[in-house]
C-alpha cells in the first residue's frame, strides 16, 4: 500500500468545517486560461504600482537601515508608518492606537478572534464582502444580513436585528461587491442608532481614497471613535504584494488585538513597512492618487458605456459607482448568475456571481440574479469585447429584447 493510500490520522477541529474556499479565488483560476477577459478579480491595476519609487526605497532601506529592516521587529508595527497612518486620518488618532497588519484581511481575522464566540451574532450589510464572511466563519458566529439599499444598511432593519450583536461590519465607501457608498444622512442615522444601542461598528475602508469626483462623507469612526474599529489598506494605493494594512482601535481594545497579532505572525514584514514609509514621505500620495482616480474613472466610464450599448433591451440593470473598483449588475427576472457563469466562460469572459456575497442562509431568488464586475484591470478594448460577449451569453439563456 502506498503511503498516500493509508487512512488519515488527522482529526479536524470543528471550526475547520466552517472554512470554505473563496469563490473568487476559484474563479481566478479559470481566468488564467489564455484569452479569458476577467471582470472577476478585485485586483488593483498594475499600471498604478509605483515600481520606480519602490526600487529607490528598497535601495535606501537596505543601504541605510539594512540590519534593522531584516531583523524581527515590534508587533505594533514600524513607528514612523504608524505615525503616518494616524496623521492621515480625519479625526484625532494617537499612533499608539494604530496596529500594522499583514493586509487588512488580517485585521478582519484579528477582530473575529478577539470579539466572536461560537453563536455570537454579527451583523453585515446585504450583500457584503466575501473575505469578511470567510474571516468570521471559523469563529462560528451567527452572521446576519441587514437589509440594505443604494445608500447602505436600513436603520429600521438594523434596529430590529441589533439585540445581542457583537458588532456591525460595514464598508461605507465604494463597497465590495456593489460599489455603493453610504450617504451622509444614512451614516448619521446609523451612527446615532449604533451609539444609542451600544452596538460597536467595524468599519472597513480599503477603497475610500479611490473616489472619482468628490471624496466620500466622513468615516463612521470619526463620529464615535470609542465605538469603532477602523480597517485600512495600503494594497489599493501602493501595491497588494506588500501585504500591509492597518487597524485603528480604541485604547481599551487595542491590547487584545495586539496579543492576537503576536500569536498570528509576531509582526508584519518589517522590510516592507520601512519601504512603504519611505515611499509615503512628502507629497507622494497627493501626486499618485489623482493618477489612480483618473485611470479608474476612465475604465468605469468605458464599462458603463459598453453596458448601455450592449445590454439594450435585455432588462439588465446596473449602478454607476462614484469610486472604487466594482459595479453591480442585476439580470432579467428568471435568470441566475450562477447558471450564466459557465456560458460566459465559454465565451471567454468571467465575473463573480452575487450569491457568494450574502450572509446567513444565503441568497434568495433576487440575489441569484446579481453579479459583480470589476472594471480596473481590463483595457477599454477588453471591456468592450467582454461586455459584448456577456450580453450574447445572456441572450443565449433566453433573455429577449
Amino acid at each position: 500500500m502506498k503511503p498516500n493510500d493509508l487512512p488519515s490520522p488527522w482529526t479536524l477541529a470543528r471550526r475547520a468545517a466552517r472554512m470554505n474556499p473563496s469563490v473568487i479565488r476559484e474563479i481566478l483560476k479559470v481566468t488564467e486560461r489564455p484569452g479569458i477577459i476577467s471582470f472577476a478579480g478585485g485586483l488593483p491595476s498594475p499600471k498604478t504600482f509605483p515600481v520606480s519609487e519602490f526600487a529607490a526605497a528598497c535601495a535606501h532601506v537596505l543601504e541605510q537601515e539594512g540590519p534593522s529592516a531584516l531583523q524581527y521587529a515590534a508587533s505594533e508595527g514600524f513607528a514612523p508608518l504608524r505615525e503616518k497612518v494616524a496623521a492621515s486620518l480625519p479625526w484625532p488618532v494617537d499612533p499608539s492606537q494604530v496596529l500594522i497588519t499583514t493586509g487588512s484581511q488580517q485585521g478582519l481575522d484579528l477582530v473575529a478572534k478577539v470579539l466572536l464566540d461560537p453563536g455570537s451574532r454579527v451583523l453585515v450589510e446585504t450583500p457584503t464582502y466575501l473575505g469578511a464572511l470567510q474571516a468570521f466563519a471559523p469563529m462560528e458566529p451567527d452572521a446576519v444580513g441587514v437589509r440594505s439599499d443604494d445608500e447602505g444598511v436600513l436603520p429600521d432593519d438594523l434596529q430590529a436585528k441589533a439585540a445581542g450583536a457583537r458588532f456591525l461590519y460595514l464598508l461605507p465607501n465604494f463597497q465590495n461587491p456593489t460599489g455603493r457608498t453610504m450617504s451622509e444622512s444614512r451614516r448619521a442615522a446609523v451612527a446615532e442608532l449604533a451609539t444609542r444601542l451600544h452596538l460597536p461598528i467595524v468599519e472597513d475602508n480599503p477603497y475610500g481614497e479611490l473616489w472619482f469626483d468628490q471624496p466620500p462623507p466622513a468615516p463612521m469612526s470619526a463620529r464615535n471613535p470609542a465605538g469603532c474599529i477602523y480597517l485600512g489598506s495600503f494594497s489599493k494605493v501602493l501595491a497588494p504584494g506588500l501585504r500591509l494594512g492597518f487597524l485603528v482601535a480604541p485604547p481599551a481594545l487595542y491590547p487584545k488585538l495586539l496579543q492576537a497579532k503576536q500569536a498570528a505572525d509576531l509582526h508584519s514584514p518589517s522590510f516592507n513597512q520601512r519601504m512603504a514609509a519611505r515611499v509615503l514621505e512628502g507629497d507622494f500620495l497627493e501626486r499618485h492618487l489623482p493618477r489612480i482616480r483618473a485611470l479608474y474613472r476612465s475604465q468605469r466610464d468605458a464599462m458603463l458605456a459598453a453596458l448601455e450599448r450592449e445590454m439594450k433591451g435585455l432588462d439588465v440593470q446596473w449602478n454607476a459607482p462614484q469610486g472604487g473598483m466594482f459595479l453591480w449588475v442585476r439580470l432579467p427576472r428568471g435568470l441566475s448568475a450562477l447558471d450564466l457563469l459557465p456560458r460566459a466562460v465559454q465565451a471567454n469572459v468571467a465575473f463573480v456571481p452575487g450569491a457568494a456575497f450574502y450572509a446567513g442562509e444565503g441568497a434568495d431568488a433576487q440575489a441569484l440574479r446579481t453579479l459583480r464586475l470589476s472594471f480596473v484591470t481590463a483595457t477599454v478594448e477588453q471591456i468592450d469585447t467582454g461586455i459584448a460577449a456577456l450580453a450574447d451569453a445572456i441572450r443565449a439563456m433566453g433573455a429577449r429584447p
